[in-house]
């Protein structure tokens, strides 16, 4: 979904034109792939970040447009609500320069466009869902004005129908209706990229998803929504219900939701792009004037444009990705299972865990997507989202575990081996993974911090759960420009 497209109503010809050209992408990807024309030499990593801007009372602010204009820098864009922007860090090489300059990259790029938020009176806070959101801030006036978010909003409701049903029990128990998708915007996440060779997409996809479980684990935080305290990555089961296609009948009868986990292991990067076409119509049935089979008659590389944006419709955890870059294409794994912050430190943590993880496991001699069944993978992710650090997670040759006995005793060596391999030395990778260790070891993350202080502020000031929650969210933001760690951060 990340280009603009027209304010416009679709046509059974449309539809019928687009699933054609669907499935000739489908046939030329397929021969790219057995011809090995992929860019696979130097792979890079890439990350963007989706924010929330709030007031200075840290209330949200629906202003994307004013603070993009005041930005004025191409690497940041809108999201679907008005309270949100992102921002695309520029692809580079694992180790180029360390990762403090990856770092001072990040930090110095959010410290600018902070600089010209509170210029006009808003703030950018890194947060899975902001705890001062309520119900009444996610109606149809906070969609972003961009043409796109409507008709992605049209498309959802022609296909359901019906109103979207969302309801999580947790601490509290939220259940409500809505009208748009814009519940959705109440997710901010993390992405991180990784470049990879065709013929590894597989077990590094495969990897990722035997590890999202524990990411989530790790990395929750996302406790509060509309003033309730549910899951501990609340995240997780909004994004799954808010973009919800289906009417419950379509569930009863096995329909694919488009927030999907999947359903097996894969073989190939093709594995997932077929299965797109095979179990999901198209939303935005937009058609390219390209024709790919003609393209790579000439010896040029394709677009697959509409391939790529019925992929962007679709919300793996883990997402294939097809691009070209400098006339050259490649592929990636797009890993969106975190939550956004708290901090630029906590990030870099994630994502050194994350990388080196993947690579140590896809270097085993057996697999470990070869020891463990698929939902056993999906079955963590839903626990870890419900309960964070205190999860207990399925591993082979472990069992049930509690997620920070996993992650020290069995993980963190693995994660250390595979940026070792990658080249990062003892130097960079210690204070890296020193913050996924400490975590596990406090057995605090920004889910647990959210909770315990919100819990505090209630229980001294009673001053209301709003007002707790705004005053919890302010000291986030101040603890958040800090950059040390979520761990350290205290409760007072």
């Amino acid at each position: 979904m990340g280009r603009d497209v027209p304010a416009l109503t679709f046509t059974r010809e449309d539809r019928r034109r687009y699933r054609i050209k669907m499935q000739e992408c489908l046939e030329a990807f397929a021969q790219m792939l057995r011809e090995s024309r992929f860019d696979a030499e130097r792979p890079q990593v890439g990350l963007e970040i989706e924010l929330n801007l709030v007031d200075d009372r840290a209330e949200p602010a629906m202003r994307n447009a004013d603070v993009l204009e005041a930005i004025a820098d191409p690497a940041w864009s809108t999201e679907l609500g008005r309270f949100n922007l992102e921002i695309n860090i520029p692809p580079r090489r694992l180790t180029a320069g360390g990762p403090d300059a990856w770092e001072s990259e990040i930090r110095d790029a959010l410290n600018h466009a902070e600089q010209r938020a509170r210029s006009i009176g808003t703030h950018l806070i890194m947060t899975g869902i902001l705890p001062t959101l309520r119900q009444e801030d996610v109606g149809e006036g906070a969609l972003s004005e961009n043409p796109r978010y409507r008709l992605l909003n049209d498309q959802i409701f022609a296909a359901r129908g019906e109103d979207l049903h969302i309801e999580v029990t947790g601490i509290d128990r939220l259940r409500t209706y809505a009208d748009t998708i814009t519940p959705e915007a109440a997710c901010t996440s993390t992405q991180f990229h990784l470049q990879v060779s065709p013929e590894q997409f597989a077990d590094y996809w495969n990897a990722a998803q035997a590890i999202a479980g524990v990411q989530v684990a790790l990395a929750a935080n996302s406790p509060f929504l509309f003033g309730k305290e549910l899951w501990h990555e609340t995240r997780v089961p909004l994004f799954e219900q808010a973009t919800d296609t289906r009417p419950e009948e379509f569930k009863a009868q096995g329909v694919r939701p488009r927030v999907w986990f999947g359903e097996r292991w894969i073989t190939s990067v093709f594995d997932l792009f077929e299965e797109n076409l095979r179990y999901f119509p198209a939303l935005l049935p937009l058609c390219d004037d390209q024709d790919p089979a003609e393209t790579l008659l000439r010896g040029d590389i394709p677009e697959l444009a509409e391939l790529t944006l019925h992929n962007g419709t679709i919300y793996r955890w883990n997402r294939p990705v097809y691009a070209v870059a400098h006339d050259k294409p490649h592929v990636r794994v797009e890993n969106r299972v975190l939550p956004a912050g708290p901090t630029v430190a906590d990030t870099l943590a994630n994502g050194a865990f994350y990388y080196g993880l993947t690579r140590a496991l896809v270097e085993e001699d057996r697999p470990v997507w070869s020891r463990m069944s698929f939902s056993a993978a999906e079955d963590n992710l839903r626990t870890a989202a419900r309960y964070g650090i205190d999860a207990r997670l399925y591993w082979p040759g472990m069992g049930e575990v509690p997620a920070a006995e996993l992650v020290l005793r069995r993980l963190l060596p693995l994660a250390h081996r595979g940026l070792e391999r990658s080249g990062m030395d003892e130097a960079w990778r210690e204070p890296l993974l020193g913050v996924i260790e400490q975590r596990c070891v406090t057995g605090r993350n920004g889910a647990v911090w959210q909770k315990e202080m919100f819990h505090h502020i209630d229980a001294t000031a009673h001053c209301g759960r709003h007002e707790a929650l705004r005053r919890m969210t302010q000291q986030y933001i101040d603890f958040m420009h800090l950059n040390a760690p979520v761990h350290t951060w205290p409760v007072d």
